[in-house]
């Protein structure tokens, strides 16, 4: 909370929501002191007890958010595609959901789903990855983006021995609410262009962990790139060029699965 508090500045807010008292008062217990060290008059955070699959009853209005972020707490809840709806009816339209959580390579048994300490390790709350696609787009987002993905390997014998069955994978996702996304990589010509705008990345952008935009060089990019980066908060710092009204067919990189990210960072010759 403290660390976005800083970077969006003394003219933004930031909302934080825990479903613990004891976790809100810590929180609220440091707002003064955290306003002064960033040199704010007033504190420009806000803490509310509440529960993230129900986010309205919090005052939380639609279309109101610009960026939401979490790190490995939507993993606990037990109504996972809630939190997703609630997510994207209080984003902005242009609004991204940023978040880092564990994921499985399949559906967990729900006897272990619910066993307390695999709850507690992130383990046995993890969503089957493909699930998860099905849950976003259900919910409105069509196309999301990884934007890294490292393998975690449990390192205690015992919960090895329960739930070692499955890999699990830290992921983080950036998501953003677009009309008119497809739900795969679509091709109609369109080239973008990123100017080093976005503040520590003069040289080149990852939108995702297969996207990376050099400064001043063009890329081909789908329909669902081009708003992702000139759409959002991201668009000061791109111009696309080329619209939707000749159809190309899908990606040729999205068929094969060869355009990915090699150790110099340069991508392949177009989009996904």
């Amino acid at each position: 909370m403290y660390i976005a508090s800083g970077l969006v500045g003394e003219a933004g807010c930031v909302i934080g929501i825990d479903m613990t008292q004891g976790q809100i008062g810590i929180a609220i217990k440091y707002r003064e002191e955290q306003a002064r060290r960033f040199g704010f008059k007033e504190p420009n955070t806000k803490f509310l007890q509440g529960y993230i699959e129900d986010l309205q009853s919090l005052d939380i209005a639609g279309n109101s958010i610009d960026v939401v972020i979490s790190n490995c707490v939507i993993n606990l809840s037990p109504e996972k595609s809630q939190v997703s709806k609630e997510i994207y009816r209080m984003l902005k339209p242009g609004g991204e959901l940023f978040f880092s959580d564990v994921f499985a390579d399949r559906r967990i048994p729900e006897a272990l789903a619910l066993n307390p300490v695999l709850r507690g390790e992130c383990l046995s709350g993890a969503l089957y990855v493909e699930d998860f696609r099905r849950m976003m787009a259900g919910c409105g987002w069509n196309d999301f983006r990884y934007t890294s993905i490292r393998d975690l390997e449990p390192d205690n014998r015992e919960i090895e021995e329960k739930i070692g069955f499955a890999t699990f994978s830290s992921r983080t996702v950036r998501a953003f609410k677009l009309d008119d996304l497809e739900d795969t990589c679509e091709d109609y010509g369109q080239v973008a262009y990123y100017d080093g705008g976005i503040p520590g990345h003069p040289h080149f952008f990852d939108l995702d962990n297969h996207h990376r935009f050099f400064t001043g060089k063009p890329m081909l990019v789908c329909a669902n790139s081009a708003p992702m980066v000139s759409g959002t908060r991201y668009g000061k710092a791109f111009r696309v060029i080329g619209d939707r009204k000749t159809h190309y067919g899908l990606f040729a990189a999205c068929r094969t699965g060869a355009n990915t990210v090699d150790a110099a960072g340069e991508t392949g010759v177009g989009c996904c």
